[in-house]
């Protein structure tokens, strides 16, 4: 029995299994958690700490089908002028709740599109933040940025403010793939912005490309694939295409009778993935991709790679804040989301409360369940002294919930004193197997989890 045999017959083409950018994940976040949370969570963060900051953008010029983050279209500048007002109410009010002498050691902007910004909404923009939190010697700001979306000017005004990662959306460079999901960006134009982004001094470029998209076959993401590699990322995420017309509206515009299927889409993962290995790559995760300088690379040789909601990341604040409609937070206690709808948010912020409508607060159990599957996603294994030494469980409790996994994957995973390892061959089944660490999505299907 072939590899691809075998895991399809462990569910693999079949099962609908969370990314685990965080856990629990969103879906299973509940009403409890409000503005009164986020409030006194800000002001527990210690004096003189480093965190991290998002700040979404939920405006795109277009909207791109295949997109299933929460955008809205605009061809005029109004909106998006009045959420920058919001933006800066919030920043404000922020500061107001921090402690003394908090530092960003990550800052990054995402959307939607906040390359639509004008420059100097950009520069009023960078500024509300530095008049709260400054900026250390390290500190990374990234930037999504849509090449048909960016202009000379734009790209100054980001540089000025110290922008020093730069994060380019490519999907796919097939003109008859970018038709079928509404992004048509050629690579000239993607070439462009690359060259551009790196001659203002920007060492740091990413780019996302996906698998799994209408009209895709193993020849067209390698050249595809090709294409990228000329513009030499120093990171690239290599995400699977997730087609859930059913939520995300615009998504029925694609034409699902062109989509390949699941065995198909594992084929063009690993033919990009082997592609990115030829050109020396280092592979990190499930889905990414670093050159070997590259602070993935590093941090995965060091045992410090993480997981949080733009994948994986080498930050390790204990703080991720989010600003913004729809924009999570993840504090030592919990996690904490704003209104996803920008009038709710704005109004909101308008009041002079944080608009925080949803949450989750943090058990022990949720601590040592998320980390076992952080180790899963980030390592690929889990290491038992570790877990041990950090959380409040025996080595024979963790060994008995490890053994219960290990049988449920039998002869796919090696399990011994040191912990649960996922060989190279089962490292497709990776999500389903840290599923079975995840009390909310095992119990919702009526299965026991691993405890």
């Amino acid at each position: 029995m072939d590899t691809q045999t075998q895991l399809g017959k462990l569910g693999l083409f079949d099962a609908k299994v969370p990314r685990y950018t965080s856990y629990p994940t969103a879906p299973h976040f509940n009403r409890v958690v409000g503005s009164g949370h986020f409030s006194s969570w800000i002001k527990a963060i210690p004096e003189g700490a480093e965190v991290s900051l998002y700040v979404h953008v939920p405006f795109c010029r277009r909207l791109c089908w295949f997109c299933a983050c929460r955008t809205q279209g605009t061809q005029s500048d109004k909106p998006v002028q009045a959420y920058l007002e919001t933006l800066k109410t919030e920043i404000a009010m922020l500061g107001a709740h921090l402690p003394k002498n908090v530092r960003l050691s990550r800052l990054h902007w995402g959307g939607g599109t906040p390359t639509l910004l004008s420059p100097g909404m950009m520069s009023e923009l960078a500024g509300a933040i530095r008049d709260i939190a400054p900026f250390t010697d390290t500190t990374e700001f990234s930037v999504e940025i849509d090449p048909n979306e960016i202009d000379g000017a734009r790209l100054d005004a980001l540089a000025a403010a110290g922008m020093n990662r730069a994060s380019i959306g490519v999907q796919d460079f097939d003109e008859e793939i970018q038709k079928s999901i509404g992004r048509l960006q050629g690579y000239d134009i993607t070439r462009w912005a690359a060259e551009e982004i790196r001659a203002r001094g920007v060492a740091s470029l990413n780019a996302d490309i996906l698998y799994g998209l209408p009209h895709q076959t193993k020849a067209r993401i390698t050249e595809s694939v090709q294409k990228l590699l000329s513009l030499n990322p120093d990171r690239v995420a290599l995400y699977g295409y997730a087609h859930v017309p059913w939520m995300a509206k615009r998504q029925q515009m694609i034409p699902s009778d062109a989509l390949p299927t699941p065995q198909e889409r594992l084929a063009l993962f690993d033919t990009a993935r082997r592609l990115f290995l030829w050109d020396g790559y280092d592979e990190i995760g499930i889905d990414h991709f670093a050159t070997k300088d590259d602070g993935l690379s590093v941090a995965q040789k060091a045992g410090r790679l993480r997981r949080n909601f733009q994948g994986y990341t080498d930050d390790s604040a204990d703080v991720l804040i989010g600003l913004g409609a729809s924009s999570i937070s993840r504090f030592p206690q919990g996690y904490a989301q704003n209104a996803p709808a920008t009038g709710a948010h704005t109004g909101a912020i308008r009041e002079g409360r944080f608009s925080t409508t949803r949450g989750h607060v943090f058990s022990d159990d949720d601590r040592l369940r998320s980390r076992l599957i952080e180790q899963l996603m980030c390592e690929f294994r889990i290491d038992a002294a570790e877990i041990t030494r950090d959380f409040d469980i025996s080595s024979a409790a963790l060994h008995d919930m490890l053994s219960k996994v290990a049988r449920a994957y039998a002869g796919h995973l090696k399990l011994d004193d040191n912990g649960l390892f996922i060989p190279q061959e089962a490292r497709p089944l990776t999500r389903m197997i840290a599923r079975q660490f995840d009390t909310y999505e095992m119990n919702e299907q009526g299965h026991s989890s691993a405890i």
